[in-house]
């Protein structure tokens, strides 16, 4: 959405986001995949608990969360939960694609007591950034109420890898593109799909 959508493409290559980033100590940060997150009334599912770096895999591990809460997130309408001080651990799962575009899982999810994660309830408009290696989850959405949000993950371009095994892989003529200074943004082509 972020490289597609003129849209989103101006929200998420901000100015001022590009500074949030830079002042978590990136050089050269890039957006890679943004969501924008439907957990409607009565249905919205749960999501189990994981590692952002699982998916999105740089050597070494780099890639960092803006989740932003488009309407209030509450326990009650599925708000994000965390466990606290996870992002000192390690990245314990890796999911990889393999040649013959099939995807597997490479390594374990710990077990973990739920009742250590917090809750992150948030006001609409907030913001959190989730490191990569930060265990989070979700639970249904069982109240009468919404609970949309967006998130835009991106990574240090400047001295860490993008994995070759990563699910998501730009073509030569379609690369990751770094943040860029307000009033110098580019309308991007199409994202092309690859693979899968």
């Amino acid at each position: 959405m972020h490289d597609v959508d003129p849209v989103f493409a101006t929200f998420s290559r901000s100015k001022k986001l590009a500074e949030v980033a830079k002042s978590l100590g990136y050089i050269a940060p890039t957006p890679v995949q943004s969501m924008y997150i439907f957990k409607q009334p009565m249905i919205g599912g749960e999501v189990v608990p994981h590692q952002d770096s699982t998916f999105l895999y740089t050597d070494p591990p780099t890639v960092c969360g803006a989740w932003f809460a488009l309407e209030d997130a509450t326990m009650e309408n599925g708000c994000l939960w965390i466990l606290p001080k996870s992002h000192k651990g390690e990245i314990t799962r890796r999911m990889r694609l393999a040649g013959d575009q099939k995807i597997s899982f490479e390594g374990h999810v710990p077990e973990f007591e739920l009742s250590t994660f917090v809750p992150l309830e948030m006001k609409e408009g907030s913001l959190v950034m989730l490191h990569g290696a930060v265990w989070h989850m979700s639970h249904e959405n069982k109240s009468p109420k919404s609970r949309h949000a967006y998130s835009l993950h991106f990574i240090e371009a400047s001295g860490a890898e993008w994995d070759a095994q990563n699910w998501l892989q730009r073509t030569e003529d379609n690369p990751f593109v770094p943040f860029e200074a307000a009033g110098e943004q580019k309308t991007r082509p199409p994202m092309r799909k690859v693979g899968i």
